[in-house]
């Protein structure tokens, strides 16, 4: 949490690799991946983090299904059909597998870019705002999930939100204030 220009996008954005740090260093999984060649920096990026961004970035010609087997494409063979299956019957969407982005309600499309970024189980989960478009009951639900993958997996969680609500449900919580990261 913290005001606007405090740097939260820039944070998201340095820790996902799709900008570099002006000063420090960057390792995610005891490697810098900014010494990589960007070939082996977008494996490593497909292979390690998950990405909800405020705009959902669906693809419109696809289905939901579709859209969440994204990055799969490039990542190997895996049970990747039946984990995309499972999460979009977790986020409530297990019934809407074959309709397009334009038919989904704004929550429908960042409930579908939740599961898109769940599905290869990436170490690394960042989330720009995730349940800012949700109501009450799939705010949770998409919290719960958050949650889950957080204790189940061992996975990374950085959530920037506006949701004091939302916030508060992470127990482990760090806040940006002007260009420091204070811990609460």
């Amino acid at each position: 949490m913290g005001p606007s220009g405090s740097g939260k996008s820039t944070l998201l954005n340095i820790l996902g690799t799709l900008e570099p740090p002006s000063r420090g260093r960057v390792t995610l999984s005891g490697r810098d991946p900014f010494a990589l060649a960007e070939p082996e920096l977008a494996a490593f990026r497909n292979r390690e983090v998950g990405f909800v961004f405020q705009d959902h970035h669906l693809l419109p010609q696809c289905s939901v299904l579709e859209n969440v087997l994204v990055p799969t494409l490039v990542a190997g063979p895996g049970p990747h059909e039946s984990r995309a299956r499972e999460l979009l019957a977790r986020v409530g969407l297990g019934e809407r597998l074959e309709h397009r982005p334009a038919e989904l309600s704004g929550g429908e499309r960042q409930r579908t870019a939740l599961a898109r970024a769940l599905v290869l189980a990436p170490h690394l989960l960042l989330c720009d705002e995730p349940t800012g478009n949700l109501d009450a009951a799939s705010a949770a639900a998409v919290a719960d999930l958050l949650l889950e993958l957080h204790a189940r997996d061992g996975a990374i969680l950085v959530l920037v939100t506006h949701s004091a609500a939302l916030a508060a449900r992470f127990p482990d919580r760090r806040r940006l204030t002007g260009h420091r990261l204070e811990a609460t």
